[in-house]
């Protein structure tokens, strides 16, 4: 078997054949390839195992809140027995095109773009796929790093998770407020009732609550709150075709 060599002079311009495959510098690249590809592959793995429905997938926030001790109250609850107001409410709020792309909304992903290259006030673009691959993979403070991650991992996502199974791991793993993961223990948490039974007004409070959980209290709105809240409600009262592929 031929074996490729690289020739490599010494400072006295002395040159030798060497293996890079066992030289520190081809360990080195062989390593951070097979590292590369353990990465690329695990979250495809995970993701094929997610599609089963007795798999409860937890957050990377729920992993620092293992890690730390400082403990956190999330009960899984399937997609049908979760309020249809809350789902509706949540798609509206979050995604309103859920139902129609491929895990990034591209449109609303290049005009935020074009608004930060012209220094203009930009609003948030993130899919609920894009928010789901975050908080399964990614880290949540902001950078265009964990942004550059999420946009691939939001398509992948999407492709292997049937929409339904997608948005049910969603509700489990969100945060509504501080060790307070998923809409069972949101919903039990703030209101003193079941996912099941959330009131659409209720529902509407929970989801707005989502973009900034630790400062939003759905159960103490303010005047902010109660006004982005019956947006909100109209909006999933008549979210329609909108919402037709989890229903």
């Amino acid at each position: 078997m031929c074996v490729a060599r690289l020739l490599v002079r010494n400072k006295r311009g002395r040159g030798y054949l060497v293996n890079p495959g066992r030289s520190p510098v081809g360990r080195a690249v062989r390593y951070l390839i097979l590292a590369g590809i353990i990465l690329i592959m695990l979250p495809i793995i995970l993701l094929s195992l997610y599609r089963l429905p007795f798999i409860h997938p937890i957050s990377t926030l729920m992993m620092k809140d293992i890690v730390t001790f400082s403990g956190y109250d999330r009960r899984w609850v399937p997609l049908d027995q979760i309020s249809p107001s809350l789902v509706n409410s949540v798609m509206m709020s979050e995604d309103a095109r859920f139902c129609f792309h491929n895990g990034v909304d591209w449109d609303a992903l290049n005009s935020v773009v074009s608004d930060t290259i012209d220094g203009e006030q930009t609003r948030g673009a993130s899919t609920i796929p894009m928010q789901t691959a975050k908080n399964l993979f990614l880290w949540t403070s902001r950078s265009f790093i964990r942004k550059g991650l999420e946009v691939p991992l939001a398509v992948l996502t999407d492709l292997i998770l049937p929409k339904q199974r997608l948005l049910e791991i969603y509700l489990n793993i969100a945060e509504w407020g501080p060790g307070i993961y998923g809409i069972e223990a949101a919903a039990q948490y703030h209101f003193k009732t079941s996912a099941a039974k959330l009131s659409p007004r209720q529902a509407a409070y929970l989801a707005v609550t989502l973009p900034n959980p630790i400062v939003r209290n759905p159960a103490r709105p303010g005047r902010g709150m109660q006004t982005l809240a019956r947006v909100n409600e109209r909006r999933a009262r008549g979210a329609g075709a909108y919402v037709g592929c989890v229903n």
